[in-house]
Formats: structure tokens, C-alpha cells, sequence
């Protein structure tokens, strides 16, 4: 009888321990949320390099345990607990804009330097969903971390809501790589409000050939320029340009290679894995959670109408020959390629010869930079 009650006791205390004891209704609601993630990347091929790491986390980090016994992303000394100091720090983000410039060819920007402008116009939607956060009643600190989702940069998000708000850095990475895997499904109906037929068939002039000089210049001139005017937001502006050095230079390409390739790849599985696993129920299924995500979808869309609307201005300056059409204004987002790609998918719809994504990478290279600025300015005034 003894042996009975010693084996029921037993199970009774190993039952406490599984998840089945300890999940809750928020539990599984995260479990759907990352299986859905994980569905639109394999299914739909939205971002899948991201969302399938991250949908992935979110179920691992929404695994019911019982407290103290060092697993969850949260406890000090579990291992997604280390794993996650890089993104708590900023670590991770600088590693990942130093393989976006070992693989980005800024030679459309080169040859149309213009273009820079709807990337520095396309960053309204940072500033107009800062503004919309203040009025919830968010502090301006986590109103700065959460206006940055409109750049469409999840790496910029994170590394800039580590510094302005860490507790909701979970929230706001979800959010905003959320939105950058939808890019082919916010974007083009603002596109297409926001322009006529006349103005989507507009041909742009074939762009320049770039000097391997000029390739080379450009990294070291805009790192001068941008780093002196913010300097708050060199860890992301100096990765960038350097490893665009290093692919341009043509005698690092080994650096680059692995910049742009194995580097790259491990450090987005680290940071998409640890964000999904800081979505655990009890601290991320919040009214802020929400609020983050509805905000993030506005800032993205005002990012789209600012990169639009701003062609459309800057076509009343320019002469026939030489417009820009506006279809291009929504890659000044820095969701690069897909901005640009949606651009030239939008384009061909109304002209199958007009090839916009080679114009459309123009200013979405330069939203890559525009946003690292724009976290720059951010930290400088907030931090």
C-alpha cells in the first residue's frame, strides 16, 4: 500500500511538471500564432528565412513549464536565456546589416542619386506612427521603438527597442517582420490608390553604368557623411558600409562570402529563434501587444503613402524623359528585395515591358539606409 501511494505521489508530482498541467488559454493561442507563421513561410513563401526561425520560437517559447527550472527565455542561466543576450544588446542587428551590405549593389542608387530622396521619404511612416503612439499614451521612448516598424526593417526594430524599450522588444520584432513578410500584401493597394494609369506606365531611362571607383567610394564617403551627422547610429551604418567594402573591393571576397553567407544565415536563425521564444503568453499577450501591432500596420502603410506621394511631388519638377513613376515610391522601405519586387510585379500588370526593379532598388537600398539614420536620430534624441 505504501508502494501504491509512494507511486502515486510520484506521477502526481511528475504531472505538475508537464506542460499539460501548466497551459493556459494564452499558451495556446502563441502555439497557433507560430504555426501560422511557420505555414506562410512554407505555404505561401512569405519570408520564409525569417518566419519559419521565428514562428518556430514562438512555439518553443510557448511551451507550458513549471518555474525555476532555467528554461524559458527569461530565466537567468537557460540557454535561450544566453542565446538572447544578442538580441538584448544589439548584438545580432549590426551582424546582420554587415551581411546586408556584403550582398547589396548600390549601383542603381549610384546612377540615380535622386532616388535617395524617396527613401529618406519613405521613413515618414517612422515618424507619423511615433506621433500616433504618443497619443495612445505610450512614452516616447517605446513611442520611438515602435514609429521604427515603418522602416520595414526588423533589425533596425530590434536594435533600437533594446536600447528605447526592452520589454516590448518581443512585441515590436514580431510586429515588424510580421509586416515585412506581408509587403506584397499591405503595399500594392495603397500603390494602386495612390496612382492612375498614366502615371504606372511611366518608362524610366535605363540606369548609368556605375565605375568600379564609384562602388568602392561610395561605402567610405557614406559613412563619413552619415556617421557624422548621426553618430548614435554607427553600429548599424558602419556594419553596412563595411561589408559593402568588402564585397566592392574585389579583394576581400572571401570576408564577403562569409559576411554575406554563412554569418548571415547563422545569425538569423539565433535572432529569429530567441524573438519568437520571448513571446511567452504571460508577458507578451498584452493590450500594448496589440496596440504595437496595430500601430506597426499604420506605420508601414504611411511608409508606402510618404515613399508614393513623394514621387508623385518630385514628378511635377522634373521633365518629360525624365519622371520617376510612382510605383517605385513604395520600395523606400527597406524590406529589401520584396519592396522593390512588388514595385516591378505591380508594374508589369500594366505595361509587360516596363521593368521597374531595377529602378525600384535604387530607393529601396537607400530605405536601408534611411532607417538605420532615422534609428540614429531616434536614440540621439530619446536614449
Amino acid at each position: 500500500m505504501d508502494y501504491l501511494e509512494f507511486l502515486k505521489e510520484g506521477i502526481s508530482q511528475f504531472y505538475t511538471y508537464t506542460g499539460f498541467a501548466n497551459v493556459t488559454v494564452g499558451h495556446l493561442i502563441m502555439i497557433a500564432v507560430g504555426l501560422i507563421f511557420i505555414a506562410l513561410a512554407i505555404i505561401k513563401d512569405y519570408e520564409p528565412l525569417l518566419l519559419v526561425p521565428i514562428g518556430f520560437g514562438i512555439i518553443m517559447g510557448n511551451i507550458p513549464f513549471t518555474d525555476g527550472l532555467q528554461i524559458g527565455v527569461y530565466e537567468s542561466g537557460s540557454v535561450l536565456n544566453y542565446l538572447y543576450f544578442g538580441v538584448l544588446q544589439g548584438i545580432y542587428p549590426p551582424l546582420i546589416f554587415l551581411g546586408i551590405g556584403a550582398m547589396t549593389d548600390f549601383s542603381a542608387l549610384i546612377s540615380n542619386p535622386k532616388l535617395i530622396l524617396i527613401g529618406a521619404a519613405a521613413q515618414f511612416g517612422i515618424f507619423a506612427a511615433y506621433m500616433l503612439a504618443l497619443v495612445f499614451g505610450f512614452s516616447p521612448m517605446e513611442a520611438g521603438a515602435i514609429g521604427i516598424i515603418g522602416g520595414a526593417d526588423g533589425p533596425t526594430a530590434i536594435f533600437l527597442a533594446s536600447k528605447l524599450a526592452p520589454s516590448m522588444l518581443g512585441a515590436i520584432a514580431i510586429s515588424a517582420y510580421s509586416y515585412m513578410a506581408l509587403v506584397p500584401v499591405i503595399q500594392p493597394p495603397v500603390m494602386r490608390i495612390l496612382t492612375n494609369k498614366k502615371e504606372r506606365v511611366i518608362k524610366m531611362r535605363p540606369p548609368r553604368v556605375v565605375s568600379h571607383r564609384e562602388k568602392v567610394l561610395f561605402p567610405i564617403l557614406c559613412i563619413l557623411l552619415t556617421a557624422f551627422i548621426v553618430p548614435s547610429g554607427l553600429a548599424l551604418l558602419g556594419m553596412l558600409f563595411f561589408g559593402n567594402l568588402l564585397k566592392e573591393s574585389s579583394v576581400t571576397r572571401r570576408l564577403a562570402n562569409t559576411a554575406s553567407g554563412p554569418l548571415i544565415d547563422i545569425v538569423t536563425i539565433l535572432i529569429g529563434l530567441t524573438v519568437g521564444a520571448s513571446t511567452q503568453a504571460t508577458t507578451f499577450l498584452t493590450v500594448d501587444s496589440i496596440l504595437v501591432f496595430g500601430l506597426g500596420a499604420l506605420s508601414f502603410i504611411f511608409a508606402t503613402f510618404g515613399g508614393v506621394v513623394f514621387v508623385k511631388f518630385l514628378n511635377l519638377f522634373l521633365k518629360e524623359g525624365n519622371k520617376i513613376n510612382p510605383l517605385i515610391g513604395n520600395a523606400g522601405v527597406s524590406a529589401v528585395p520584396d519592396s522593390a519586387r512588388v514595385s516591378h510585379i505591380e508594374g508589369l500588370k500594366y505595361d509587360k515591358t516596363n521593368y521597374l526593379l531595377m529602378h525600384a532598388m535604387g530607393p529601396n537600398v537607400a530605405g536601408v539606409i534611411g532607417s538605420a539614420v532615422a534609428a540614429g536620430i531616434l536614440l540621439s534624441f530619446l536614449y
